[in-house]
């Protein structure tokens, strides 16, 4: 009854909001996590900045939080976990500082898999088709983006030979902001976004990055802090990039955009966001998270209600509507229907 009544006075006293909120966790750190991983109801990892780490095993009631050794200066943009003990974390930062890591003993211990060695690298997101495919994305290089793949779990990480790497455009890049401008899905297919250049970009791979097309979105660019900044899929057909400029949070301009064509066309969408660094798919709707707050959407982005104001960086759910979001300051917060 308890829950109901402030349920009933947070919409009386915002009514913009939708019911649907988010119920803070709380974790012994203060590292900006931007890597979150929701295996299902129960386990849930996060990384972040200082070489930390983060676990539940019962939906959060209770963390676990640790750094990866020889990693504390490093920050742990994406995360990617199959199952409490199974887990890859990839490092962003400009050459040796990009890094690969797998634990098999859920965080006891790290193995460190791969290490950009080309000082101009700097790698962005990873993605698994399964425990053992992977595929991990960097910026351009020379003008083509790097793209390392696995089919060992990590074993050995092996580039993609250069006449498959895509080309990109002058100051073209991916965002590291949440992990998610790179997206695998099924048994081959594989998308990335870009920003930074004239126009941002979607690249869609069915064979595991072997060759690839690429479609021009609406989402606006032309400066190095604007662009694409999320990619999301809910099937095989239908998905959502959300971006904006992150030095302009609160500016709405066409931050939103569809596909249901597996991202060979994009469209924007009616109703505009400001900036939105993730977007993720929770089993009946959108959710959109960023810097100035988080929104939901059941009608592919035709509308948006807001849920708060809060900073958040990354946002993840699983099939049946769990879900997680992170941001600064050890922030965790699971969604509540």
């Amino acid at each position: 009854m308890m829950r109901s009544l402030v349920s009933l006075l947070v919409i009386s006293l915002c009514p913009g909001l939708a019911f649907s909120q988010w119920q803070v966790q709380a974790i012994a750190t203060e590292a900006n996590f931007r890597g979150l991983s929701v295996v299902d109801a129960r386990v849930v990892w996060v990384s972040g900045t200082q070489g930390t780490f983060g676990r539940t095993v019962d939906g959060g009631t209770t963390w676990t939080v640790g750094v990866v050794p020889g990693a504390e200066k490093l920050d742990f943009r994406a995360v990617r976990a199959f199952g409490e003990s199974n887990a890859y974390l990839m490092s962003a930062g400009p050459g040796a500082e990009s890094r690969i890591y797998k634990t098999t003993d859920a965080g006891r211990s790290w193995a460190l898999q791969f290490q950009c060695a080309d000082p101009k690298g700097f790698f962005d997101a990873l993605a698994f088709w399964d425990d053992s495919h992977g595929i991990a994305l960097g910026d351009a290089v020379n003008g083509r983006f790097q793209l390392i793949i696995t089919s060992d779990g990590g074993a050995h990480w092996t580039a993609l030979e250069s006449k498959s790497l895509p080309a990109a455009e002058p100051n073209e890049g991916a965002f590291a902001a949440s992990g998610t401008c790179l997206v695998a899905r099924g048994n081959a297919d594989v998308w990335f976004a870009t920003g930074g250049a004239k126009a941002s970009r979607v690249f869609r791979s069915s064979d595991r990055g072997q060759t690839w097309t690429v479609t021009t979105t609406p989402i606006p660019a032309g400066v190095e802090s604007a662009g694409i900044f999320s990619i999301a899929l809910r099937d095989a057909r239908h998905g959502m990039i959300v971006g904006g400029d992150y030095r302009k949070p609160q500016e709405s301009a066409g931050n939103v955009a569809i596909t249901r064509d597996g991202g060979a066309t994009w469209t924007r969408a009616d109703k505009p966001l400001p900036y939105r660094s993730c977007v993720a798919w929770a089993q009946d709707r959108w959710v959109a998270v960023g810097t100035s707050g988080s929104d939901v959407s059941r009608d592919d982005g035709a509308t948006w209600q807001p849920l708060d104001q809060q900073n958040y960086n990354s946002v993840a759910f699983t099939p049946t509507g769990e879900g997680w979001a992170v941001g600064p300051k050890g922030r965790i917060a699971r969604f509540v229907r």
